[in-house]
């Protein structure tokens, strides 16, 4: 009976033994299982976490969390919810990752409020997951009450802390740092430092992060990466370098990738070299282990650096290369002029995404190859805003303006929604072709796509009519700019300028400086220009020297081409000559140019000569510095000389196209080109008309060349033996007086005129009839002229 019992008791102590061990395996199967989810699902896998999620005979409560969590994670928001409504139970957990999930996939607040309202076990990652949301969706009213009604122990730092995410997410930084100030110093935590110090350098606010850095009674890595981060992205590579080896030597913090990601990241970006490599060589040294992001970022520094061999070697020695890496190596080439080895690399990769497609089309249309960029283009079968913005920039930068504004159309009859970066794109092709409706079609687009304040577009619309000669709108423009920047200043000042207006644009140079923003290179170029037209020699000495002495600006050639210019409109051309001897660079042909435009000008045939020979030695090809030597010698009297000068041209084979512009009339763009048929001024003498005359013939239901006849421009596209016949030569005459010519032909018809609109005016004031085939004559009034710049 005893045997019995105690053989009873022996097995039974076997069997809760086995099973014991059989739900320890059970539970630790599940528990890997829970796992493999989750990392499924951290890497996009979502085919991969339903296969193991599907096979599982036994589930738990964190089987199904977790696989509602990658759902979640993976935009798939209403199979998610699903799954949520098929759970056997539900914890806290499950409540908090569905939440998470709807604020996550297009911030739906409602229905996470909605869910957030529905059960009572909440907990701190409830309330800050909820608030969160709330800021996100701009509820700033409910965010607050919810921070103010959750439970003490949860309000700080937890809570606090996602109501100050919350608002740095969407760019609130003054709200902010209204909450953290509002925070006890004894309960802020390490999170809600850091995440003001990072806020306020993204801000540009880095002196303000600085010291409240210096403030924080600890510090972690995010701390200091962030610090370290505001300091690169701002140019202050110095300080960024100086905090890093700090936080090496203070040797409490470790650095991390991430840390080493930002260091690389600045050395590229600040032009680094020396201690891009040692930060390299650091990274190996400490173990870091080179996962992509580092790598990629590597290789981004070493092509930033002009070291494409070395951007390479990295790519060729990484073990998994993402999308990522290689667009990295692509961008690298490109960025170095290298378009055909970024070709072949594209041809290798074994998927490419939108990000690939657009960088070659960039990387072909900034080599000039345009006609390969369109045919990748017509490739692609997914285009988004800013690949057909690539294509159409490279139309402009190649000065194909016209198939610039019809890609633009193309883009817009094929659904696609512009961005800022386009509609200045198409501004700028309208400018440089003065194609005035078209701009004003663009400008409408703007109004009805509610762009008009965009910062950017601002700034393009106030350089179109600038360039145009609308200044009156341009500046109109530039009054409804709410915080205008340098950009802004420097279009308005330039468009001053061209236009002939000196004064104002001082003034606006005047105006800029007392709204405390700091002129630059092109600022300068603008103001120095408006002073040579207005003939301000002092005030240009001023500027010029204020440059480098103030603003600490090196003056380029251009500046100097700039002085040049107003000192020899001035007839100061010993100053002139003098001042381009004393350049401490190289001069180029503008800086000659100028000088030679001015001894012309004032007939100094020892400086014109002397500016004409270093123009041919810069530019062997370039027929200018013939044509004005010699009409310089023959001006004075020494014709032989100018004869033997055009000679010279002529056996040495350089030829210049005749002057040409163009007319857009009845939605028809025409090209004119300017030329001296002999008969013709034969013609206009015989009728007493003088050297005044300006004969044209246009053909006014035709795409042909216009042809028109000038008393004199500068520039034959004769024979040399007909130049005895040429008339003598009007003041000024350029392209402007052949679109004058037009418009008499035009129907009256307003037309929009390219060229130097201060020109074209004292043109119109000294043109007192103009005949015209057949005859006509019509007598000029200023007022009556539609001009544009």
């Amino acid at each position: 009976m005893k045997f019995h019992y105690a053989r009873n008791i022996q097995q039974r102590i076997i069997n809760l033994t086995q099973n014991q061990t059989n739900i320890a395996k059970g539970s630790k199967f599940i528990t890997e299982c829970n796992v493999k989810i989750s990392e499924n699902g951290r890497n996009g896998n979502v085919n991969a976490a339903e296969t193991i999620f599907n096979r599982m005979s036994q589930k738990n409560i964190v089987t199904w969390t977790a696989m509602l969590t990658v759902y979640a994670q993976n935009g798939q928001i209403t199979t998610a919810r699903k799954l949520f409504d098929e759970m056997p139970e539900r914890t806290t957990a499950t409540y908090n990752a569905m939440i998470s999930g709807y604020i996550r996939n297009g911030c739906n607040v409602t229905k996470a409020y909605e869910l957030f309202t529905s059960f009572h076990d909440r907990n701190e990652v409830s309330y800050a997951a909820m608030i969160m949301g709330l800021v996100k969706a701009r509820k700033f009213d409910l965010a607050e009450k919810l921070y103010r009604e959750a439970p003490h122990e949860f309000r700080d730092p937890v809570c606090s802390n996602a109501l100050i995410n919350g608002y740095l997410k969407i760019g609130e930084m003054n709200e902010a740092l209204r909450v953290f100030e509002n925070v006890g110093v004894s309960k802020r935590d390490v999170v809600s430092w850091s995440a003001v110090v990072g806020g306020l350098c993204r801000d540009g606010r880095i002196d303000n992060a600085r010291m409240l850095f210096d403030r924080m009674p600890e510090r972690n890595v995010v701390s200091w990466s962030a610090m370290i981060d505001g300091y690169m992205e701002k140019g202050l590579f110095e300080n960024g370098f100086g905090l890093f080896l700090d936080m090496r030597r203070e040797g409490v913090v470790e650095v991390n990738s991430t840390t080493m990601t930002i260091m690389i990241k600045g050395c590229g970006n600040c032009g680094r070299v020396k201690e891009g490599i040692q930060i390299h060589g650091l990274v190996s040294r400490l173990g870091f282990e080179f996962g992509s992001v580092l790598s990629n970022t590597i290789i981004t520094m070493y092509s930033l650096f002009g070291y494409t061999d070395m951007a390479k070697k990295v790519f060729s020695g990484m073990g998994n290369k993402d999308l990522v890496t290689w667009n990295s190596l692509i961008s690298g080439y490109i960025y170095n002029n290298e378009v055909d080895a970024a070709y072949e690399v594209f041809e290798r990769m074994p998927e490419k995404d939108l990000i690939s497609w657009t960088a070659m089309i960039r990387g072909f249309a900034t080599d000039g190859r345009i006609g390969k960029a369109v045919e990748l283009f017509d490739t692609l079968k997914e285009k988004d805003d800013f690949v057909w913005t690539v294509l159409i920039s490279g139309f402009v930068s190649n000065e194909e303006y016209e198939e610039a504004l019809h890609w633009f159309v193309r883009m817009s009859r094929e659904q696609c929604r512009p961005n800022p970066l386009t509609i200045s794109s198409v501004l700028s092709a309208s400018a440089s072709l003065v194609a005035l409706n078209e701009g004003l079609q663009i400008h409408s687009h703007v109004l009805k796509m509610n762009l008009e304040y965009d910062l950017s577009i601002q700034n393009s619309l106030i350089s179109f009519y600038a360039k145009c000669g609308n200044v009156t709108d341009a500046y109109k423009i530039f009054v409804d700019v709410v915080e205008p920047n340098v950009v802004s200043y420097n279009s308005v000042i330039n468009g001053f300028a061209q236009n002939g207006f000196g004064e104002e644009a001082l003034s606006m140079y005047k105006r800029m400086q007392n709204e405390s923003l700091e002129p630059n290179r092109v600022t300068f170029l603008a103001v120095l220009s408006a002073c040579t037209h207005a003939g301000l020699i002092e005030e240009g000495w001023n500027l010029f020297n204020t440059m480098k002495s103030r603003y600490g600006i090196e003056p380029e050639a251009d500046h100097y081409a700039c002085m040049v210019d107003l000192l020899g409109r001035a007839g100061l051309l010993d100053e002139a000559i003098h001042f381009v001897r004393s350049m401490p660079l190289e001069p180029h042909s503008g800086v000659w140019g100028a000088l030679l435009a001015a001894s012309c000008a004032h007939q100094r045939i020892d400086l014109a000569k002397l500016a004409a020979q270093h123009i041919t030695e810069l530019e062997p090809a370039n027929a200018t510095p013939y044509v004005v030597l010699s009409n310089t010698y023959s001006a004075s009297g020494q014709k032989f000389e100018g004869d033997l000068v055009r000679k010279t041209k002529n056996l040495k084979g350089i030829k210049k196209s005749p002057g040409c512009s163009w007319i857009t009339i009845k939605d028809k763009a025409l090209k004119i080109i300017l030329f001296y048929p002999v008969p013709a001024m034969a013609h206009a003498e015989k009728n007493g008309l003088g050297s005044n005359l300006l004969l044209c013939k246009y053909l006014s239901n035709s795409n042909k060349t216009v042809k028109v006849v000038l008393g004199g421009t500068g520039e034959d596209v004769l024979p040399d033996d007909d130049n005895h016949n040429r008339p003598p030569p009007l003041p000024s005459l350029s392209s402007s007086l052949v679109m004058l010519t037009c418009y008499s032909t035009s129907n009256n018809l307003p037309f929009a005129l390219p060229g130097n609109i201060q020109e074209a005016r004292a043109l119109t004031r000294g043109l007192h009839h103009m005949w015209v085939l057949p005859n006509k004559t019509k007598k000029w009034k200023e007022e009556e002229c539609f001009i544009l710049s």
